[in-house]
């Protein structure tokens, strides 16, 4: 049960103040920062971060907050403040690049927020920093070591996302992933590019 690091806290009340705000807030003006696909004509450039801290209704908060203290908590003592944010902007902005490269391939219109992009690359990072470590997840409530749980979620998010219903930004999902994995590649090799 981990308590609430000061980075961690921070964007947990900012979603949660976010969500209760657009909801007292005239309808239609969250739509300035979700993200928008680019043929739409309401794309605009800083909703590749703002989505993030916008969610669709009260279990979509729940969940990602859930995560985000679960995963963000133990990553954000370890990495300090610094890396942890720069992390989670790696993961908010691939997540935002894959689903708009998505979405341009599908030719949907839809506009996507939460926070889930970023908790997918927090919860790869934490699969290949801890991945001997036993969790205990909701769904299924089996224990099982991080890099099998990572693994499985992965999986699972590739398929929905060829076979599964819309609605769900899996590609977004593993856009975050993918996002964490190269910036751990970055911070593994020193910061440096190789040259042959």
């Amino acid at each position: 049960m981990p308590h609430l690091p000061p980075v961690t806290k921070a964007l947990m009340l900012i979603c949660v103040g976010l969500f209760c705000l657009f909801k007292l807030l005239p309808f239609g003006l969250a739509g300035w920062f979700e993200l928008w696909p680019l043929m739409t004509g309401n794309f605009f450039p800083w909703q590749l971060f703002t989505y993030a801290f916008l969610h669709g209704d009260t279990w979509h908060l729940f969940f990602n907050m859930l995560g985000l203290w679960m995963f963000g908590s133990e990553l954000e003592r370890l990495w300090g403040q610094k890396r942890y944010l720069q992390m989670l902007g790696a993961s908010i902005l691939s997540a935002a690049l894959v689903q708009l490269v998505f979405t341009f391939l599908i030719g949907s219109g839809a506009p996507t927020v939460g926070a889930s992009g970023a908790l997918f690359g927090l919860l790869l990072s934490f699969g290949m920093l801890f991945p001997d470590r036993i969790i205990m997840p909701l769904f299924p409530p089996i224990p099982m070591k991080a890099k099998y749980f990572v693994a499985i979620f992965g999986g699972l998010e590739l398929l929905m996302g060829i076979f599964g219903s819309t609605g769900i930004a899996h590609f977004a999902h593993l856009g975050g992933m993918l996002g964490a994995y190269l910036l751990i590649r970055y911070w593994r090799s020193g910061g440096r590019t190789r040259r042959r």
